[in-house]
């Protein structure tokens, strides 16, 4: 949590960035250096979940309209990379969120050390991965699924099992009817997560 500038469109709302660092320790496939795309893309799926659901009540991070207002930080440090990071990227980050407290905020200075108000939550957004290879689709893949998968496709949900947010991957393509059974056990398999958050 910072103090910093509302976006001009959003003069009365806090501001949620987030970030995601894929490094070397994770796995030898990621090299050092500035994002890449896989990280790229995971921040945004996980920033798009989260806001999107409307987890965080953002108009209640201002502090002073079109001045100051709570800035949001989520880094993502993927630390052992073993498949389907969305989902886990997405889990830990509401987990996360979920503990946030807001620090003091008096005189124009943040008191880091003062932290008492809870972060004003709405919702718990969850995400189910699904990989297809050779028609078969899977669900939660571990690394080996990944690397012969013919597509991907992450939906997150919200509480009440309405579709939040879509990410596809891969070469391969999914019929109206696969994205239909999908979501069924998207909606599924959040509501079992969400109780475990």
């Amino acid at each position: 949590m910072d103090v910093g500038e509302p976006y001009p469109d959003s003069p009365n709302a806090g501001v949620l960035i987030t970030n995601a660092e894929l490094v070397p320790l994770a796995s030898p496939i990621f090299m050092p250096g500035p994002p890449d795309q896989n990280a790229i893309e995971l921040a945004r799926v996980v920033d798009r979940g989260i806001r999107e659901s409307k987890m965080i009540d953002l108009e209640k991070l201002c502090i002073e309209p079109k001045k100051n207002v709570w800035n949001v930080l989520v880094d993502i440090h993927v630390l052992d990379y073993d498949g389907n990071l969305l989902d886990a990227a997405l889990l830990g980050a509401v987990k996360a969120l979920l503990n946030t407290k807001i620090p003091k905020y008096e005189n124009e200075k943040v008191c880091y050390e003062e932290k008492t108000i809870p972060l004003p939550i709405k919702d718990k957004p969850v995400g189910c991965t699904s990989i297809n290879i050779n028609g078969l689709n899977i669900i939660d893949p571990c690394l080996e699924e990944e690397k012969i998968m013919n597509s991907r496709l992450t939906l997150v949900t919200n509480k009440e099992g309405n579709l939040c947010a879509i990410q596809k991957g891969g070469i391969g393509s999914y019929s109206e009817e696969e994205i239909d059974l999908l979501l069924d056990l998207a909606i599924k398999k959040g509501e079992e997560l969400r109780k475990l958050l």
